[in-house]
């Protein structure tokens, strides 16, 4: 014990404990599967833990040399240039450690000890995926107002785990009233906002959670993966880079470097950072997701089907097994094993569908009453008070997986046009007005600042192009309150065989707002609310202001349908709308390969090949 006294001992010992745990970190630097934001994975954390018991407990140390111990550590850890959040995490953790053994815990209450226990097996519910008994005991904790915060923070994950998303954020944000500088509540807040498409609140958490921990690594992947899909490339590019700063070969930061190659049509530099991350985290289940994105696989990439089932196999959360058999059901696609790759798909849907909010198709069909009620020919004048002239917005619509991404990069070829991607504006909108929206076309004031936002929107990606267009699929459903909005918007409908597109959907991995493309009767039902609020648009909207695109007919005739789409939009032709695959532009959609590829029709019928699989899906074929 006099060693303890001496503070140049005292430090000796610190430092070398120090370079011993740095040394199992720069061995055993691991992925993100984790709650927290240090980035190693529990088992080593833990590993370190037991290091504390096992060597430094049996010292008794009192509370101040313990203290002074733990600052030592933190300090070393520094000096050997381990990740600022990574080293106080740990030297946190390990000064609890210390505390609870203490000279003065002795007499510490048993509802702390208690506490500490419940937390250890609530995380341990978490890493196993025993979502249900995690709950109640976070609900236990969440009595304890010392412990109220953090029980609240892993309810919050608990409830997410299960898809239980709308009460998650509601304990997430209880949590953030008692902790507001709390850098990991933020962090899993702006997370679940951008899995439910939030992008603006999702990224403002995220920001928090940075100004708070400028070092916290999952917080900067998580914003700059948030950036990627709002085509911010070049910030995202500099937060990925900034981790790798951090933390040399990081594996999710790489993928994310990748990622931008690819919506920048860079698939061998997307292909070599993938292959970088590889050859030293293969046990990382997103490298193997991110390449099987880049292009068609073949038989000779057998040796990534076997590795991908490998990791299919291991005991992972619900989302990285759908997102691996997602892909796998891709490989066996594109090499034509059709019953394999269908049944990789059900099971991808079938996990993803366990972890979204339930379809409620009843609600839907009201939805889409509503609209039907509302939006009629007399209730929408050509010239509706507060209404823009502008004739800036060309909308392309349709199912999602209808085409509506080829058409755009086709359009977008040409150089009186801009391609915007999908914008989430009208979306957001009728979010946010959704009850008034409803109930009737908007008003005066609200069609003029509806008008006014959306031409600011446009603007950011383009000032002197003719037309802008904006290619999210969901605003189909929004056609009437546009034209509302903007009567000399032109909209573009891809129309695709029913099964076909319903098919596609159930191949692609939606977020979990998507819920209903996550099973074949969802889709059925869907696709007929669909058909119905686009048949009655067809019926509104004046002549001129809507054309139908046949997907089926502009891959067999693609000279033939551009020239009716530019003649549509009273453009002159240009011949660069048919080498639209050379377009240099970012495509920030499923699609990002395919549309980079010259016209191909295999897409066409595709259905036939799963047709003993798919019927729900077959009653359909009678629309359209």
């Amino acid at each position: 014990m006099l060693k303890w006294l001496k503070p140049d001992q005292r430090a000796m010992e610190a430092r070398t404990f120090a370079d011993q745990v740095a040394s199992e970190l720069r061995t055993n630097y691991t992925s993100r599967r984790h709650k927290r934001p240090w980035t190693v994975p529990r088992q080593t954390f833990e590993a370190i833990l037991h290091r504390v018991d096992r060597e430094l407990r049996p010292l008794a140390l009192s509370a101040q040399s313990g203290a002074d111990f733990v600052e030592e550590f933190e300090q070393r850890l520094l000096e050997l240039r381990v990740a600022r959040e990574l080293a106080a995490e740990l030297a946190k953790a390990i000064g609890m450690r210390l505390a609870l053994h203490s000279r003065e815990a002795r007499a510490a209450s048993r509802l702390d000890l208690g506490a500490e226990l419940l937390f250890a097996e609530g995380e341990s519910c978490l890493d196993s995926g025993d979502y249900a008994r995690a709950i109640g005991i976070y609900e236990d904790l969440s009595n304890f107002s010392p412990h109220r915060a953090k029980a609240l923070l892993g309810l919050g994950l608990a409830l997410r785990n299960l898809g239980r998303y709308t009460e998650a954020e509601t304990q997430w944000r209880s949590a953030l009233k008692l902790a507001p500088d709390d850098a990991v509540i933020h962090n899993h807040l702006g997370q679940l906002l951008h899995l439910q498409g939030r992008t603006p609140e999702a990224q403002q958490s995220l920001r928090r959670a940075l100004a708070l921990a400028p070092d916290y690594i999952d917080a900067t992947i998580n914003l700059a993966t948030s950036l990627v899909y709002t085509k911010q490339l070049r910030t995202a590019e500099e937060l990925f880079s900034r981790v790798l700063r951090l933390a040399a070969d990081y594996p999710e930061a790489l993928i994310g470097l990748a990622s931008i190659a690819e919506r920048e049509g860079r698939f061998v530099d997307a292909e070599v950072l993938l292959r970088r991350v590889l050859e030293t985290r293969s046990d990382t289940p997103l490298i193997w997701t991110s390449l099987i994105s880049l292009r068609k696989m073949t038989a000779a990439d057998r040796p990534w089907l076997e590795g991908a089932e490998r990791q299919a196999a291991q005991r992972l959360p619900s989302m990285y097994e759908a997102m691996l058999r997602f892909a796998i059901g891709k490989f066996h696609d594109d090499v034509g094993d059709y019953p394999a790759a269908f049944e990789n798909f059900r099971r991808a849907n079938e996990l993803f569908k366990a972890l979204a909010p339930p379809y409620n198709p009843d609600g839907h069909r009201r939805f889409v009453d509503d609209l039907v009620r509302v939006y009629t020919p007399s209730s929408i004048t050509p010239t509706p008070p507060g209404a823009s002239p502008s004739r800036t917005p060309v909308l392309i619509v349709g199912m999602m997986r209808s085409g509506t991404t080829l058409a755009e990069q086709i359009l977008a070829s040409h150089p009186a046009i801009k391609g915007a991607g999908e914008l989430a504006f009208w979306s957001q909108t009728v979010r946010e007005h959704e009850a008034e929206l409803r109930a009737a076309p908007p008003d005066e004031n609200l069609r003029k600042q509806v008008a006014d936002a959306y031409l600011r929107t446009l603007a950011t990606y383009s000032t002197d192009a003719r037309y802008v267009i904006d290619k999210a699929p969901v605003n189909a459903d929004y056609l009437g309150i546009i034209h509302s909005v903007f009567p000399n918007a032109r909209f573009i409908y891809l129309r695709r065989n029913p099964i076909d597109v319903c098919l596609s959907c159930y191949f692609q991995r939606f977020p979990p707002s998507l819920n209903f493309t996550m099973d074949l009767s969802d889709l059925a039902r869907y696709y007929r609310e669909h058909h119905r609020l686009m048949t009655h648009w067809r019926t509104v909207l004046p002549t001129g202001t809507l054309l139908d695109l046949p997907y089926e007919a502009l891959v067999a005739d693609p000279e033939g349908w551009t020239r009716r789409m530019l003649e549509f939009l009273e453009l002159d032709w240009d011949a660069r709308c048919l080498d639209f695959h050379q377009t240099q532009r970012v495509v920030a959609t499923a699609s990002a390969w395919q549309v980079r590829q010259k016209m191909y029709r295999s897409s066409v019928e595709r259905w036939r090949n799963y047709e003993a699989f798919i019927g729900p899906l077959l009653e359909l074929r009678n629309l359209d």
